[in-house]
């Protein structure tokens, strides 16, 4: 007979229990049948497995779950358990991993049931996002979270009609500026901090001094025109053809390889200096990594190169034929690398530590990858004060019937970059600055889509915002703007409206001449840019193509693009598919327009188009 207390009873009422035949065990006394049922099993099994929790310090989980790795002596458990107060253990923890050595002298031990990772430090990204009009800075941790921004503009210089440059040590400085304080304001550790990724005005043209860095001349920037005359002599002479051919470029005062020539030629004793090796050339890219290695790194990326007109984007190297036709020193000319790359480091100096420089891309391309458009067929569209949409090619060098340059795409440093069809359009945003600007109709962009959201359509409007001709696919520098549908029952709300949907339908047209050259229908449009925060622009852009609009819920895809670049070489993320798993999705944009409505809209911009051509 064993006295035994009842565990189900406030009052502590004593059980008797009679073991003498283990078989049929009698418990009497004032108890439940809880309480019976734990006396007799304290006689049947008088030992168990005893289970808690220990702290873990500096795991992804704070504590992991312990057993004993056998069963001890029922009253033994409440000494074992003070054991384990007090205690902790460090990460990573494994599955069966001893905490405490044979408890009590009993030969057993304390084990983890799982495994606890170290916690992982926080990893993050800079991204420079150097533009036409200003220079940013963003700090990105390893979801594509923004962190911080900074911006800044600098001073645009307009010599002549028609001439655009920039001071290259306003580019610096401005640079300079808004990267200490993105990282000043982010208040994250410079160690952790593994990255920086540069993106870029593309084509705009920097010559400067290899022993004292400075430059010999401002800026020719991309927007310039000084060199349009001399283009037309070359195309009067047939180097058209061959300079798409190897460049996938049209012959054009736009792209860096007149720009160059013209300051070789211009600039007292340039083109002396830079035969001699003593002056260097670069895109805004390339100045900044020199800039940014202390003089260290002359460099450049295969999307950079790809838009100088000097680049042979087939055989991956600087052309002979074109340099010497345009009479253009190789030795003053950048190395050229993949776009995900250990290009070199920035100096302690900028920040504090050098921090490796992993991704560079120009702007649009960094946009493309920054949608993750890498596989054949993906497409990605920049709503910008124009509009620039890319297609990846994969490995295919297309030759488009339809006004399309080709180019070359971001590319990570395991292979071959693959090739890219673009098509811009000159009239974008800016049609809503038109808007506000010059007729006072709004007073935001913002505005624009409010206003349209008060009428179901545009009543008839059309609105070809050809300020400065037509870009892709139609390229007509004389056609003009022409509104056409007015009628007496035009309002306002009407008129912004048609505005708005006149970017969609000159994005369709960019992507329509785009599945033409391929044979191919588009399944789905990334966007990004300022007016695709629009949903009345977004909606109409997947009626009009028939395919899906996708939105990112971060619409900072250029400065992105390079972040992911260079946080892949850095292995922020391991692969693509990694990286699609941690970025948040977006919004998506689904057809929902009946075919006749959409073929009747389409038809009235056409006739609209065929207008504004009309001289």
């Amino acid at each position: 007979m064993k006295e035994m207390i009842c565990i189900c009873c406030p009052m502590g009422c004593r059980l008797n229990v009679d073991d003498s035949d283990k078989q049929n065990i009698n418990v009497s006394g004032n108890t439940c049948p809880r309480g019976a049922k734990y006396a007799k099993d304290e006689v049947i099994c008088p030992k168990r497995m005893v289970t808690s929790v220990v702290a873990v310090d500096g795991g992804n989980i704070n504590m992991v779950s312990v057993k004993t790795s056998e069963s001890i002596p029922k009253d033994r458990i409440f000494d074992a358990l003070k054991l384990l107060d007090n205690i902790s253990v460090a990460a990573p923890v494994s599955e069966g991993q001893v905490i405490v050595e044979n408890v009590l002298g009993l030969g057993v031990d304390f084990v983890a049931t799982k495994e606890i990772q170290k916690k992982q430090s926080p990893k993050y990204v800079i991204s420079i996002d150097q533009g036409t009009t200003s220079s940013r800075a963003i700090v990105f941790d390893n979801k594509g979270k923004i962190i911080s921004v900074a911006q800044q503009e600098f001073k645009q210089i307009y010599p002549k009609a028609g001439w655009v440059e920039h001071d290259p040590e306003d580019i610096w400085s401005s640079q300079l500026q808004v990267l200490k304080k993105a990282v000043k304001d982010s208040k994250v550790k410079l160690d952790d901090i593994k990255a920086v990724g540069i993106t870029n005005q593309r084509e705009t043209t920097i010559v400067w001094d290899k022993k004292t860095g400075k430059p010999v001349y401002n800026a020719i920037v991309w927007q310039c025109r000084r060199t349009a005359e001399y283009c037309d002599e070359l195309k009067s002479q047939g180097y058209d053809e061959v300079i798409f051919q190897k460049t996938g470029l049209t012959l054009d005062a736009y792209f860096s390889a007149t720009k160059l020539k013209w300051i070789l030629d211009n600039v007292k004793g340039a083109k002396e200096k830079a035969k001699k090796g003593e002056l260097l050339f670069g895109t805004v890219d390339t100045y900044l990594m020199w800039k940014l290695s202390g003089g260290k790194v002359h460099a450049t990326d295969y999307t950079n190169a790809s838009r100088t007109m000097m680049y042979n984007i087939k055989t991956l190297e600087w052309d002979k034929e074109l340099l010497k036709l345009f009479d253009i020193p190789e030795k003053m000319l950048p190395k050229v690398y993949p776009s995900s790359y250990e290009f070199g480091y920035c100096n302690k100096s900028i920040l504090g530590k050098e921090i490796p420089i992993c991704g560079v891309a120009g702007d649009q391309q960094s946009a493309l990858f920054g949608h993750l458009c890498v596989k054949k067929g993906s497409v990605k569209n920049t709503y910008g004060t124009g509009c620039f949409t890319l297609m990846n090619t994969g490995k295919e060098f297309i030759t488009s019937t339809r006004g399309l340059i080709t180019t070359l795409a971001a590319s990570m440093e395991d292979g071959r970059p693959q090739y890219v069809l673009e098509g811009s359009v000159f009239v974008g945003g800016a049609v809503l600055q038109w808007l506000r600007d010059e007729l006072g109709l709004i007073k935001s962009a913002k505005e624009a889509d409010e206003i349209s959201a008060t009428v179901e359509d545009t009543n008839g409007v059309y609105i070809v915002p050809a300020f400065v001709g037509l870009g892709a696919p139609h390229w007509d520098a004389k056609a003009r703007g022409t509104v056409t549908g007015l009628t007496r029952g035009t309002k306002k709300e009407h008129f912004v409206r048609a505005a708005l949907e006149s970017i969609a339908y000159q994005v369709f047209d960019v992507v329509h001449a785009m599945e033409s050259d391929i044979n191919r229908k588009i399944s789905s449009l990334a966007v990004d840019g300022g007016a695709s925060v629009s949903n009345i622009l977004m909606q109409l852009q997947a009626d009009l193509l028939k395919a899906e609009v996708k939105r990112p819920s971060v619409i900072e895809t250029t400065a992105m693009g390079v972040c992911f670049l260079a946080g892949l070489k850095v292995g922020v993320w391991s692969n693509i598919e990694e990286l699609k798993r941690e970025i948040s999705d977006g919004a998506v944009f689904t057809p929902k327009m009946d075919e006749e409505k959409r073929y009747k809209l389409l038809l009235g911009w056409e006739q609209s188009i065929a207008r504004a051509k009309y001289r």
